[in-house]
């Protein structure tokens, strides 16, 4: 079991670190006055998005999951609060990825109607995610 959960955090990294770069590139996107950059932005963002983001997520569930189904019986015993709520955060983080996706979309079809500032903040959110889901984890307060 540890190999499965040693592939469940690799993968986690791999989300995380698109998580992170992709509303990035959006900050950067939105503030492009030109076409050739914003071309490039479009490339970037699906690239980044179907070629590492995605995947990372569906391997970071494959393994979570399969982890999750090996321990069930200690995971979901009374005491074990913590693990109810880093998979309410798991479930917010999924949402973000799927706005993401929508977000990539809007670029692509040249609908962005956000500011640079906006995605700024929006950027923010996985912090917070990692923050809760590392707390929880390691420390597992309930």
């Amino acid at each position: 079991m540890l190999w499965v959960k040693a592939f469940h955090v690799i993968f986690m990294v791999t989300w995380f670190a698109g998580l992170f770069y992709l509303p990035r590139l959006f900050v950067y996107h939105a503030m492009a006055e030109d076409t050739p950059s914003r071309e490039r932005f479009k490339v970037m963002e699906r690239k980044l998005f179907y070629g590492i983001t995605t995947p990372g997520g569906i391997a970071t569930a494959i393994f979570g999951t399969w982890h999750l189904i090996a321990w069930w019986p200690v995971y979901f015993q009374g005491g074990q609060g913590w693990m109810h709520a880093k998979l309410t955060l798991v479930a917010l983080l999924i949402a973000y990825h799927l706005w993401c996706w929508r977000l990539v979309r809007d670029f692509a079809a040249d609908r962005n109607r956000r500011s640079h500032v906006w995605f700024r903040w929006f950027n923010e959110f996985p912090v917070l995610i990692l923050i809760g889901v590392v707390i929880l984890v390691i420390v597992r307060p309930f």
